[in-house]
């Protein structure tokens, strides 16, 4: 020990309490051990009068750094001790630090545009209408904000998908956006190489991302003027942005300018993403008003009909920051509710080992009791255990990083798809810096309690010599058991609740059958398949293809695959009526798609085989979408037109009524649907330029190879993407409950197992410090079995006592899980009381092995042994 003395002040946290208790300023007499210590030794002496002169910041750290020296060399001669202490430590901050990265990243970390936090989503809303409570705006929204508003920097509107890439002999489908040109002035970003689109581009160019530029092109400057085929015809190259720009995601391969107009504006034509930024201090609350004003200026600019202008009347802007509608409200719950998780097991960790420190300080309490009798003070003894605990800490916090950088990866690979810059999580100086924090917390948690109590001064001890401890000063060791129970419960009801959730999720009815269904596409982009009876022959040539390959039954295409693709939505006004329409989803079908899917018919036809290559204004609608156009109202015959397109001058004839289907997870409603044929209701109205095929087949695993061979006879140059089963989409559309579910499922293990093993611990050294009681009473007639009982129902009230507070917290902690429940209430009272009763029988188990060890003692051996 140093021959400086020094107080602890009671405010200082961190590292301001570990310096100041190494602090040279905080000086105070000479001990009489240290004074001994100095006389043997001189040159220690010698050392600590220059040591005066230091500055006493660097003086500090220098103690620290000798007196963990000292404590380091202390705890090698406890392996046992400082094996247990630091990996269980250096598991729960290895979890903690690696998590805090990823939320950091994902949720925290600024978007990479200037000005990030101006950057807002701007949706609508339309209370007491037909609409959705949150919808996309359309085109007359975004140009008249464009031109009206005072409070915007800029606005653009956008939507992506998948569309095709040929360079030379190379053709694939990629990822592909649709901005308006707008889109770059208002992220505040420029390419790295060449210009960005102009109106007089109209959609003849496109920019490129930097990893496209690398990838496909060798990142040859040279690439700027090039015209390859990109999506729908032939388009020039025009730039290339910067590796850091990525929108909508990272995935987002290459930008086709898209220049709105005012003669492409249908009012009540809705669905439109639009993003904008909004000027220096303003706030969303301000924006939202002027938004909403501006909106009742709409149906006075540009038309439409009565319906239209009683939306616009209940219609309301709606205004959320960029990040938050980049990650998604799933996905921050999801992380969210693990980093909870893991800072709980670093807690019940934190306990495990402050318990162990106790443990470890009352062993030596003989000792401390001499060392205080002969005159070191009691913050001289709080410095050298602290020490310990900060060597223990640092110990596990570099076991942390080495295991944050093995991890880390593993769980970015692992994770489900669609969680924003999830690729940038790594090791770096934020996982260190954060290790280092959580050491400093964890020699406060572990640390100090122990060390205070250790230091007291305790002349019975002294007096008492080696008898064992009859019990007394418990209650720490039983408070911190307490709350490792109650957080273990926590975590054990909210994995439990997953579960219950997932099992509900996977007995759903998505609508439509997953065994033995094949699902693919291809992207043929012959000249001759410009309109849409040539277009919708090839189709029908392939399906009659697939229908001859041995074991395969039904047959059919649909634009948008359940579980794999979004569809799109459009307003839709029915006949007779002058509302503004009502907004549902659209998509096309044709073949044996109905029949292959499994979804049923409920009224009606299906499409026919001559709908398919003749242009046609047949449509079917899915059960939600007739409750909303006709409730109560027999659909079949009746007409719709939809504004798309320039198509709502179009009557479209509902020939059949299909069931709901869950199209994006299996957790949504089934949708508001409508089906269209292949072709189309003119020529060249449209064609679907790659359909994804359904093909119901119990070979459906091993298709592929015969579906590739089959694509090479009809169309040689057209890539073949997307192949997958049905049962592969379902198990991805559940991943990311899975995902968390599984997380949780193991950091909730790890917490249940922590707290056993800290109530082992405090029950067996409860047991060995009590020997000599036990001895005596079992030498007066106390019989095993009466022995076992004591033991087992000391750490059983330990338990229930921290299973009624984890009941509790865990009341007012699960409702954090709604967004990622099923059919599962937050607060259910039989996975509480499930939960529970698993907490109590663990805590029964840990304390029984103790109290059997203790109805062994021998009462000559333990009296003989005082």
């Amino acid at each position: 020990m140093s021959g400086r003395s020094h107080f602890v002040p009671a405010t200082a946290s961190g590292t301001l309490i570990l310096v100041g208790l190494f602090h040279p300023c905080l000086q105070i007499r000479p001990t009489p051990i240290d004074s001994l210590r100095s006389a043997a030794n001189p040159d220690r002496m010698t050392t600590t009068s220059d040591s005066s002169a230091r500055e006493p910041l660097l003086q500090g750290t220098l103690d620290l750094i000798r007196d963990v020296k000292h404590a380091w060399r202390a705890l090698l001669r406890s392996p046992g001790f400082l094996t247990a202490a630091v990996i269980t430590l250096a598991l729960a901050m290895g979890a903690t630090t690696g998590m805090f990265n990823v939320v950091n990243t994902v949720l925290l970390e600024p978007l990479p545009f200037p000005a990030p936090d101006r950057l807002v989503v701007v949706n609508g809303t339309a209370p007491g209408s037909d609409l959705p409570e949150r919808f996309g705006l359309g085109n007359d929204f975004y140009l008249h904000y464009r031109e009206r508003s005072a409070l915007l920097d800029g606005i653009f509107l956008w939507s992506d998908g998948t569309s095709t890439l040929r360079v030379g002999d190379r053709v694939e489908r990629i990822r592909m956006a649709w901005p308006s040109n707008d889109m770059y002035a208002t992220l505040g970003m420029r390419p790295a190489l060449g210009r960005v689109p102009v109106p007089e581009d109209e959609s003849a160019v496109a920019v490129i991302s930097d990893q496209l530029w690398t990838t496909w092109f060798g990142r040859d400057p040279s690439v700027i003027g090039r015209s390859y085929f990109i999506s729908d015809g032939m388009k020039e190259i025009i730039g290339v942005m910067p590796p850091e720009f990525g929108f909508p995601d990272d995935n987002t391969m290459l930008w086709i300018a898209n220049d709105i107009r005012v003669d492409q504006v249908n009012p009540g034509e809705l669905g439109v993403n639009v993003i904008a930024r909004m000027k220096p201090g303003v706030t969303q609350e301000q924006l939202a008003r002027e938004l909403t004003a501006l909106s009742k200026e709409l149906p006075d600019r540009f038309g439409g009909s009565p319906g239209y202008a009683r939306m616009i009347e209940q219609h309301s802007a709606l205004v959320d920051p960029l990040l938050e509608e980049m990650v998604g409200s799933a996905a921050r719950t999801s992380l969210l509710v693990l980093l909870g998780a893991v800072g709980v097991v670093l807690l019940i960790a934190c306990a495990n080992v402050a318990n162990l420190f106790l443990v470890r300080a009352e062993s030596r309490r003989r000792d401390m009791t001499v060392r205080r009798a002969i005159g070191a003070t009691r913050t001289q003894l709080i410095r050298f255990q602290m020490a310990e605990a900060f060597a223990v800490a640092l110990a596990a916090g570099v076991l942390a990083v080495m295991l944050s950088a093995i991890t880390l990866p593993m769980f970015v690979r692992a994770a489900p798809e669609g969680i924003p810059r999830l690729a940038q999580v790594g090791l770096d100086v934020r996982t260190i810096a954060g290790a280092f924090v959580l050491v400093l917390v964890a020699t406060l948690v572990c640390g100090l309690v122990p060390a205070i109590r250790a230091s007291a001064p305790d002349l019975i001890g002294l007096r008492e010599g080696g008898r064992g401890s009859t019990g007394r000063r418990q209650w720490g060791r039983d408070m911190l058991v307490v709350g490792q129970t109650a957080l273990a419960l926590v975590l054990l009801i909210g994995s439990a609740l997953l579960v219950n959730s997932f099992q509900r999720l996977r007995n759903v009815d998505p609508g439509y059958d997953i065994a033995d269904i094949y699902t693919f596409q291809f992207a043929p982009q012959q000249p001759e398949l410009n309109d849409g009876p040539s277009f919708g022959q090839l189709h029908l040539t392939m399906m009659d293809r697939l229908r001859a390959l041995p074991g395969v039954t039904d047959v059919g295409v649909v634009n948008n695959i359940p579980l794999d693709e979004g569809t799109s939505s459009v307003s839709v006004v029915t006949e007779g009526s002058d509302d503004g329409g009502s907004l549902v989803s659209l998509t096309f079908a044709g073949g044996d798609y109905f029949r292959a899917m499994g979804i049923a018919l409920l009224q009606g036809r299906t499409f026919t085989n001559h709908e398919a290559v003749t242009p046609n204004t047949s449509v079917i609608a899915s059960r939600s979408a007739v409750e909303r156009l006709w409730p109560g109202q027999n659909p079949l015959g009746r007409s719709i037109h939809p504004r798309f397109g320039g198509l709502d001058t179009l009557a479209f004839t509902v020939v059949g009524v299909v069931e709901d289907v869950k199209q994006n997870e299996w957790r949504e409603e089934g949708q508001a649907l409508l089906y269209l044929p292949l072709t189309g209701p003119t020529a060249d109205a449209w064609a679907m330029g790659s359909p994804a095929y359904v093909v119901k087949s119990p070979r459906a695993e091993s298709l592929t190879t015969e579906v590739r061979a089959l694509v090479r006879e009809l169309a040689p140059e057209a890539p073949v993407y997307r192949e997958y089963t049905m049962q592969f989409l379902a198990r991805r559309s559940m991943i990311q409950l899975s995902f968390t579910m599984l997380t949780l499922g193991v950091v909730s293990a790890l917490a249940l197992v922590l707290g056993a093993v800290g109530l082992y611990g405090v029950l067996s050294y409860v047991v060995a410090q009590r020997t000599r009681e036990i001895g005596v009473r079992m030498a007066l007639g106390a019989t095993a079995a009466a022995v076992r009982r004591q033991v087992v129902s000391q750490g059983t009230t330990v338990v229930l006592i921290g299973v009624v507070i984890g009941v509790a917290a865990a009341l007012l902690t699960t409702r954090f899980l709604s967004a990622l429940l099923y059919d599962v209430e937050a607060v259910d009272p039989i996975v509480f009381a499930a939960m529970s009763l698993i907490m109590i029988s663990m805590g029964v188990l840990a304390s029984y092995m103790p109290a059997r060890r203790a109805s062994s003692v021998d009462p000559i051996e333990a009296l003989r042994s005082d």
